[in-house]
């Protein structure tokens, strides 16, 4: 089962403010901690949304919308992804997960489990998803 930890945007992320040393240190740990067990698949922070686009699809069309994006709320500043046995077990690494931006300020992570080939129907369709996936490896 995969599970993605999802760190939600501040004001200062979306600002580009760099984490203090003793976060990156925490968050180090806690990365090392997740690849020791064999659960760690990736895991990154993403640079603010002044930096991206949208890309808005429509009756057929698409139209492309530069960042910033006003709803911090809304926006992602970085996620790490974990391969483990249970949503249990997901919990327990998320519930260990470093205050995203340190001890002193408010912060937010929320966990979705991704979805698995196995969780579709049988069709032509996702066995050229299989294909994709063994062409990965």
């Amino acid at each position: 089962m995969r599970f993605m930890i999802l760190v939600k945007a501040t004001a200062a992320s979306e600002a580009g403010e760099m984490p203090k040393a003793s976060l990156m240190a925490a968050m180090g740990a806690y990365h090392e901690e997740l690849a020791r067990a064999g659960v760690l698949l990736d895991a990154t922070g993403l640079q603010p949304s002044s930096k991206g686009w949208r890309v808005r699809y429509s009756r057929g069309q698409r139209s492309v919308i530069d960042g910033p994006f006003a709803e911090t709320k809304e926006l992602i500043a970085g996620y790490t992804l974990i391969q483990v046995r249970s949503r249990e077990e997901a919990m327990e690494w998320a519930r260990r997960f470093p205050a995203p931006f340190g001890d002193e300020a408010d912060g937010e992570i929320e966990v979705r489990q991704l979805y698995e080939l196995e969780d579709f129907e049988p069709s032509p369709e996702l066995e050229r998803f299989r294909e994709l996936e063994a062409g990965r490896r």
